[in-house]
């Protein structure tokens, strides 16, 4: 592998509160510099992102749907899917409402899931996030044959606002447990190339990294 086909595997990311225009127009550069596959923004800024990367036809433009607590009302969710379909989205990030699966509520987490999923097009890339480190292994289990009912593309291990660190066997069990149904993005606490070797190894397919850490592993291939 080398730098350019690592940075095709990874999301960059300007989500956090304080984030603002210019954070967005930095990664923006950072992303078109290295060709990293993907850029997320929160729902305000996806209309500003799109105009950033609207001659970049490789890198995608990414949000998050529910973010990043997921008990939004559904009816909330699907407006908010609506638009940022509308703003220009290709790649949409929607969080499980994790409370009522740890509820047991596995009826309701699918009917929404299903829900929201089906009023987007067929060419926007669809995720889950199950935010990982708040879950049992039987929880987590659970979470992703929810995901695989769904309709979506990927599930994603995280938001990256919940702390810890990436925890490799679980990742292991998560790509065991879809088995190709699914696709697997791992996102949260990966802070090194050693950690995104293992991964790759395993046959994870998208990365959630923070801008600094996704730099440092990127041009790690370049030396």
């Amino acid at each position: 592998m080398n730098a350019y086909e690592a940075a095709r595997m990874i999301d960059i990311s300007t989500v956090r509160t304080h984030h603002s225009i210019r954070d967005i127009r930095e990664v923006a550069e950072i992303a078109k510099k290295y060709k990293f596959i993907n850029v997320h923004a929160l729902p305000c800024w996806v209309k500003d992102l799109s105009e950033l990367l609207k001659d970049e036809p490789d890198i995608y433009v990414g949000a998050p749907v529910g973010f990043p607590g997921g008990a939004h009302r559904t009816e909330v969710k699907l407006l908010e899917a609506k638009y940022l379909v509308e703003d220009g989205a290709q790649e949409i990030d929607v969080v499980m409402n994790i409370g009522k699966l740890k509820n047991g509520e596995c009826d309701y987490v699918l009917g929404e899931l299903k829900t929201i999923i089906a009023s987007m097009p067929g060419d926007v890339l669809k995720k889950v996030i199950i935010e990982m480190n708040c879950l049992t292994d039987d929880e987590v289990k659970r979470a992703c044959e929810l995901v695989m009912q769904s309709g979506a593309d990927f599930v994603k291990t995280g938001t990256g606002w919940i702390p810890g660190k990436v925890d490799l066997k679980r990742v292991k069990m998560i790509k065991d447990l879809t088995a190709g149904k699914v696709k697997v993005k791992v996102a949260g606490g990966i802070r090194t190339r050693e950690e995104f070797d293992a991964m790759v190894a395993m046959g994870v397919e998208r990365f959630g990294i923070n801008t600094k850490s996704a730099l440092e592993i990127v041009e790690s291939f370049e030396r």
